[in-house]
Protein backbone atom coordinates (compact mmCIF):
# COMPACT_ATOMS: atom_id res chain seq x y z
CA UNK A 1 0.00 0.00 0.00
CA UNK A 2 2.93 2.46 0.94
CA UNK A 3 4.20 1.73 -3.22
CA UNK A 4 0.51 2.43 -4.08
CA UNK A 5 -0.06 6.07 -1.96
CA UNK A 6 3.74 7.36 -3.44
CA UNK A 7 2.20 6.64 -6.64
CA UNK A 8 -0.68 8.15 -6.16
CA UNK A 9 0.59 11.02 -4.81
CA UNK A 10 2.25 12.35 -8.10
CA UNK A 11 -1.63 13.65 -8.15
CA UNK A 12 -0.41 16.00 -5.83
CA UNK A 13 2.84 17.31 -7.20
CA UNK A 14 1.38 17.33 -10.62
CA UNK A 15 -1.62 19.50 -9.75
CA UNK A 16 0.70 21.86 -7.83
CA UNK A 17 2.68 21.82 -11.19
CA UNK A 18 -0.33 23.12 -13.08
CA UNK A 19 -0.93 25.34 -10.51
CA UNK A 20 2.12 27.44 -10.83
CA UNK A 21 1.67 26.93 -14.54
CA UNK A 22 -2.24 28.32 -14.68
CA UNK A 23 -1.27 30.83 -12.22
CA UNK A 24 1.12 32.21 -15.22
CA UNK A 25 -1.74 31.84 -17.99
CA UNK A 26 -3.90 34.14 -16.39
CA UNK A 27 -1.73 36.85 -15.26
CA UNK A 28 -0.52 36.74 -18.76
CA UNK A 29 0.04 40.73 -20.28
CA UNK A 30 -2.71 39.86 -22.90
CA UNK A 31 -5.29 39.30 -19.86
CA UNK A 32 -4.53 42.47 -17.96
CA UNK A 33 -5.04 44.61 -20.90
CA UNK A 34 -9.01 45.41 -20.14
CA UNK A 35 -11.14 45.00 -17.51
CA UNK A 36 -13.49 42.74 -20.03
CA UNK A 37 -10.06 40.88 -20.40
CA UNK A 38 -9.67 40.38 -16.95
CA UNK A 39 -13.25 39.14 -16.16
CA UNK A 40 -13.02 36.76 -19.38
CA UNK A 41 -9.00 35.34 -18.47
CA UNK A 42 -10.54 32.63 -15.98
CA UNK A 43 -13.60 31.15 -18.39
CA UNK A 44 -11.20 31.18 -21.57
CA UNK A 45 -8.07 29.75 -19.83
CA UNK A 46 -10.57 26.84 -18.66
CA UNK A 47 -11.93 26.49 -22.10
CA UNK A 48 -8.84 25.80 -23.37
CA UNK A 49 -7.29 23.60 -20.53
CA UNK A 50 -10.12 21.27 -20.62
CA UNK A 51 -10.14 21.00 -24.30
CA UNK A 52 -6.50 20.01 -24.29
CA UNK A 53 -6.59 17.60 -21.45
CA UNK A 54 -9.79 16.06 -23.64
CA UNK A 55 -8.03 15.61 -26.53
CA UNK A 56 -4.88 14.16 -24.52
CA UNK A 57 -7.03 11.25 -22.80
CA UNK A 58 -8.79 10.68 -25.98
CA UNK A 59 -5.96 10.05 -27.84
CA UNK A 60 -4.75 7.70 -24.79
CA UNK A 61 -8.50 5.22 -24.93
CA UNK A 62 -7.85 5.68 -28.97
CA UNK A 63 -4.11 3.96 -28.53
CA UNK A 64 -5.71 1.31 -26.50
CA UNK A 65 -8.58 0.99 -28.76
CA UNK A 66 -11.23 1.42 -25.68
CA UNK A 67 -13.37 4.58 -27.71
CA UNK A 68 -16.35 2.40 -28.26
CA UNK A 69 -16.37 1.42 -24.64
CA UNK A 70 -16.12 5.01 -23.38
CA UNK A 71 -19.17 5.76 -25.69
CA UNK A 72 -21.00 2.34 -24.09
CA UNK A 73 -20.21 3.72 -20.49
CA UNK A 74 -21.37 6.90 -21.08
CA UNK A 75 -24.98 5.64 -22.60
CA UNK A 76 -25.37 3.95 -18.98
CA UNK A 77 -27.14 5.88 -16.25
CA UNK A 78 -23.91 5.81 -14.65
CA UNK A 79 -22.42 7.38 -17.15
CA UNK A 80 -24.75 9.98 -17.08
CA UNK A 81 -24.01 10.64 -13.57
CA UNK A 82 -20.41 11.39 -14.41
CA UNK A 83 -21.98 13.66 -16.81
CA UNK A 84 -23.65 15.50 -14.48
CA UNK A 85 -20.60 15.37 -12.30
CA UNK A 86 -18.66 16.85 -14.81
CA UNK A 87 -20.81 19.98 -15.32
CA UNK A 88 -20.45 20.36 -11.59
CA UNK A 89 -16.67 19.45 -11.02
CA UNK A 90 -15.35 21.42 -14.47
CA UNK A 91 -18.04 24.40 -15.11
CA UNK A 92 -18.63 24.88 -11.41
CA UNK A 93 -15.83 23.46 -9.81
CA UNK A 94 -12.78 24.67 -12.07
CA UNK A 95 -14.20 27.72 -13.34
CA UNK A 96 -14.15 28.61 -9.71
CA UNK A 97 -10.57 27.35 -8.90
CA UNK A 98 -9.23 29.56 -11.99
CA UNK A 99 -11.27 32.61 -10.46
CA UNK A 100 -9.84 32.37 -7.48
CA UNK A 101 -6.13 31.95 -8.80
CA UNK A 102 -6.57 34.83 -10.98
CA UNK A 103 -8.74 37.26 -8.74
CA UNK A 104 -6.51 36.33 -5.46
CA UNK A 105 -3.42 35.53 -6.49
CA UNK A 106 -1.86 32.19 -6.39
CA UNK A 107 -1.85 31.99 -2.79
CA UNK A 108 -5.65 31.14 -3.07
CA UNK A 109 -5.25 27.63 -4.11
CA UNK A 110 -4.92 27.06 -1.02
CA UNK A 111 -8.28 28.50 0.10
CA UNK A 112 -9.73 26.68 -2.80
CA UNK A 113 -8.63 23.27 -1.51
CA UNK A 114 -8.63 23.81 1.63
CA UNK A 115 -12.59 23.29 1.96
CA UNK A 116 -13.86 20.38 -0.82
CA UNK A 117 -11.77 17.68 1.46
CA UNK A 118 -13.65 18.19 3.91
CA UNK A 119 -16.54 18.86 2.16
CA UNK A 120 -16.03 15.61 0.32
CA UNK A 121 -15.82 13.11 3.33
CA UNK A 122 -18.81 14.29 4.72
CA UNK A 123 -20.80 13.70 2.11
CA UNK A 124 -18.26 10.39 1.60
CA UNK A 125 -19.91 9.20 5.21
CA UNK A 126 -23.36 10.28 4.91
CA UNK A 127 -23.72 8.73 1.09
CA UNK A 128 -20.94 6.37 0.63
CA UNK A 129 -20.84 5.37 4.08
CA UNK A 130 -17.03 5.34 3.89
CA UNK A 131 -15.82 4.95 7.03
CA UNK A 132 -13.27 7.41 8.78
CA UNK A 133 -11.33 6.88 11.94
CA UNK A 134 -11.15 9.60 14.57
CA UNK A 135 -7.38 9.55 13.77
CA UNK A 136 -7.97 9.89 10.04
CA UNK A 137 -10.39 12.52 10.72
CA UNK A 138 -7.74 14.42 12.46
CA UNK A 139 -5.04 14.22 9.86
CA UNK A 140 -7.77 15.42 7.33
CA UNK A 141 -8.34 18.70 9.83
CA UNK A 142 -4.66 19.31 10.58
CA UNK A 143 -4.10 19.13 6.77
CA UNK A 144 -6.52 21.89 6.30
CA UNK A 145 -5.29 23.82 8.81
CA UNK A 146 -1.97 23.85 7.44
CA UNK A 147 -3.85 24.61 4.06
CA UNK A 148 -4.83 27.47 5.47
CA UNK A 149 -1.71 28.57 7.43
CA UNK A 150 0.12 28.92 3.73
CA UNK A 151 -2.29 30.94 2.69
CA UNK A 152 -2.51 33.86 5.38
CA UNK A 153 1.49 33.76 6.10
CA UNK A 154 1.63 34.87 2.32
CA UNK A 155 1.51 38.42 1.25
CA UNK A 156 0.04 39.39 -1.82
CA UNK A 157 -2.31 42.00 -3.83
CA UNK A 158 -5.73 40.60 -4.25
CA UNK A 159 -7.25 42.36 -7.40
CA UNK A 160 -10.72 41.66 -6.92
CA UNK A 161 -11.88 39.81 -2.79
CA UNK A 162 -15.80 39.24 -3.80
CA UNK A 163 -15.17 37.66 -6.63
CA UNK A 164 -12.19 35.72 -5.20
CA UNK A 165 -13.99 33.85 -2.53
CA UNK A 166 -16.88 33.26 -4.60
CA UNK A 167 -14.73 31.44 -7.03
CA UNK A 168 -13.39 29.48 -4.09
CA UNK A 169 -16.78 28.69 -2.49
CA UNK A 170 -17.56 27.54 -6.16
CA UNK A 171 -14.25 25.13 -6.14
CA UNK A 172 -14.72 23.59 -3.20
CA UNK A 173 -18.79 22.34 -3.26
CA UNK A 174 -17.92 21.81 -6.86
CA UNK A 175 -15.33 19.50 -6.35
CA UNK A 176 -16.20 17.61 -2.99
CA UNK A 177 -19.62 17.07 -4.59
CA UNK A 178 -18.05 15.64 -8.09
CA UNK A 179 -15.98 13.33 -6.16
CA UNK A 180 -18.84 11.68 -4.30
CA UNK A 181 -20.53 11.21 -7.30
CA UNK A 182 -17.83 10.01 -9.53
CA UNK A 183 -17.05 7.26 -6.31
CA UNK A 184 -20.73 5.96 -6.61
CA UNK A 185 -20.25 5.73 -10.21
CA UNK A 186 -16.82 3.95 -10.49
CA UNK A 187 -17.68 1.38 -7.44
CA UNK A 188 -20.90 0.48 -10.34
CA UNK A 189 -18.30 -0.52 -12.72
CA UNK A 190 -17.23 2.82 -14.95
CA UNK A 191 -13.56 2.75 -15.28
CA UNK A 192 -11.84 5.59 -14.47
CA UNK A 193 -10.15 6.04 -17.89
CA UNK A 194 -14.12 6.26 -19.43
CA UNK A 195 -14.87 8.41 -16.50
CA UNK A 196 -11.82 10.94 -17.19
CA UNK A 197 -12.90 10.96 -20.87
CA UNK A 198 -16.50 11.78 -20.19
CA UNK A 199 -15.97 14.37 -17.52
CA UNK A 200 -12.97 16.32 -19.93
CA UNK A 201 -15.15 16.01 -22.60
CA UNK A 202 -18.38 17.21 -21.33
CA UNK A 203 -16.34 20.12 -19.36
CA UNK A 204 -14.88 21.30 -22.49
CA UNK A 205 -18.07 21.34 -24.36
CA UNK A 206 -19.99 23.24 -21.83
CA UNK A 207 -17.46 25.67 -21.48
CA UNK A 208 -17.58 26.03 -24.94
CA UNK A 209 -20.89 26.88 -24.78
CA UNK A 210 -20.33 29.52 -22.27
CA UNK A 211 -17.12 31.00 -23.81
CA UNK A 212 -18.89 31.27 -27.75
CA UNK A 213 -22.36 31.71 -27.46
CA UNK A 214 -23.09 33.38 -23.90
CA UNK A 215 -19.61 35.45 -23.65
CA UNK A 216 -19.33 35.67 -27.63
CA UNK A 217 -15.69 35.06 -27.38
CA UNK A 218 -14.82 32.74 -30.02
CA UNK A 219 -12.36 35.75 -31.44
CA UNK A 220 -10.43 36.01 -28.56
CA UNK A 221 -9.58 32.60 -28.43
CA UNK A 222 -8.73 32.44 -31.88
CA UNK A 223 -6.41 35.31 -31.04
CA UNK A 224 -5.03 33.94 -28.27
CA UNK A 225 -4.54 30.52 -30.04
CA UNK A 226 -2.63 31.91 -33.10
CA UNK A 227 -1.25 35.78 -31.99
CA UNK A 228 -0.88 34.88 -28.47
CA UNK A 229 0.99 31.40 -28.83
CA UNK A 230 3.84 32.00 -27.55
CA UNK A 231 2.63 33.20 -24.46
CA UNK A 232 -0.76 32.85 -22.84
CA UNK A 233 -1.73 29.35 -24.98
CA UNK A 234 2.18 27.42 -24.23
CA UNK A 235 0.94 27.64 -20.17
CA UNK A 236 -2.58 26.73 -20.51
CA UNK A 237 -1.84 24.00 -22.85
CA UNK A 238 1.13 22.70 -20.57
CA UNK A 239 -1.17 23.11 -17.34
CA UNK A 240 -3.61 21.00 -19.18
CA UNK A 241 -0.93 18.13 -20.07
CA UNK A 242 -0.13 17.95 -16.04
CA UNK A 243 -3.59 18.23 -15.08
CA UNK A 244 -4.08 14.99 -17.45
CA UNK A 245 -2.03 13.32 -15.30
CA UNK A 246 -3.10 14.41 -12.28
CA UNK A 247 -6.87 13.67 -12.63
CA UNK A 248 -6.13 10.39 -14.26
CA UNK A 249 -4.36 9.44 -11.07
CA UNK A 250 -6.66 11.11 -8.76
CA UNK A 251 -9.67 9.43 -10.82
CA UNK A 252 -7.59 5.90 -10.00
CA UNK A 253 -7.22 6.11 -6.09
CA UNK A 254 -11.06 7.56 -6.03
CA UNK A 255 -11.77 4.29 -7.46
CA UNK A 256 -9.19 2.01 -5.14
CA UNK A 257 -8.84 4.14 -1.77
CA UNK A 258 -11.85 6.01 -1.42
CA UNK A 259 -12.59 9.58 -1.58
CA UNK A 260 -11.70 10.67 1.41
CA UNK A 261 -8.49 9.73 1.37
CA UNK A 262 -7.74 10.08 -2.40
CA UNK A 263 -8.68 13.91 -1.72
CA UNK A 264 -6.50 13.91 0.83
CA UNK A 265 -3.75 13.36 -1.02
CA UNK A 266 -4.63 15.59 -3.88
CA UNK A 267 -4.75 18.30 -1.59
CA UNK A 268 -1.22 18.57 -0.97
CA UNK A 269 -0.65 20.48 -4.07
CA UNK A 270 -0.69 23.24 -2.26
CA UNK A 271 2.44 22.58 -0.74
CA UNK A 272 3.77 22.04 -3.99
CA UNK A 273 2.78 24.74 -5.58
CA UNK A 274 4.79 26.59 -2.97
CA UNK A 275 7.79 24.23 -3.32
CA UNK A 276 7.61 24.51 -7.00
CA UNK A 277 6.96 28.37 -7.53
CA UNK A 278 10.41 28.53 -5.28
CA UNK A 279 12.18 26.37 -7.56
CA UNK A 280 11.16 26.99 -11.34
CA UNK A 281 10.13 31.07 -10.79
CA UNK A 282 12.98 31.44 -8.39
CA UNK A 283 10.04 33.22 -6.30
CA UNK A 284 11.36 32.54 -2.60
CA UNK A 285 9.55 35.63 -1.35
CA UNK A 286 6.91 33.95 0.55
CA UNK A 287 9.64 31.19 1.98
CA UNK A 288 9.29 31.45 5.51
CA UNK A 289 10.01 29.80 8.42
CA UNK A 290 5.75 30.05 9.14
CA UNK A 291 5.54 28.83 4.96
CA UNK A 292 7.89 25.87 5.49
CA UNK A 293 6.08 24.26 8.63
CA UNK A 294 2.73 24.79 7.33
CA UNK A 295 4.10 22.97 4.10
CA UNK A 296 5.49 20.19 5.93
CA UNK A 297 2.09 20.03 7.49
CA UNK A 298 0.28 19.65 4.84
CA UNK A 299 2.20 17.02 3.07
CA UNK A 300 2.91 14.61 6.33
CA UNK A 301 -0.59 14.63 7.30
CA UNK A 302 -1.94 14.73 3.76
CA UNK A 303 -0.23 11.56 3.00
CA UNK A 304 -0.82 10.25 6.00
CA UNK A 305 -4.19 10.81 5.50
CA UNK A 306 -4.13 9.07 2.62
CA UNK A 307 -2.80 5.70 3.17
CA UNK A 308 -4.25 2.76 4.89
CA UNK A 309 -3.44 1.57 8.06
CA UNK A 310 -3.50 -2.96 8.72
CA UNK A 311 -3.51 -3.55 12.20
CA UNK A 312 -0.77 -6.34 12.61
CA UNK A 313 -1.50 -9.55 13.67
Amino acid sequence: MLCGTAVLLITGITWGIETVLLGIAVSAAFFESSSKMLFLAPFICVFLHDVCSAFCITIYNGAKGELPEVYKAFKTFDGKCVLAAAVIGGPVGMTGYTMAVHYLGPSIGAVASAVYPAIGAVLAWIFLKEKISKFRWLLIILTLLGVYGLNFSVEGTMANIPLGFLGAFMCAFGWGIEAVILAKSMKNGIKDEYALQIRQTTSAVVHGIIVIVFLRSGDTVLHILFSEFNTAAVWIFSAALFATISYSLYYKAIARIGTAKAMALNVTYSAWAFIFTAVFLHDTSNLTLTTVLCTGIVLVCGILAGMEFKKSG
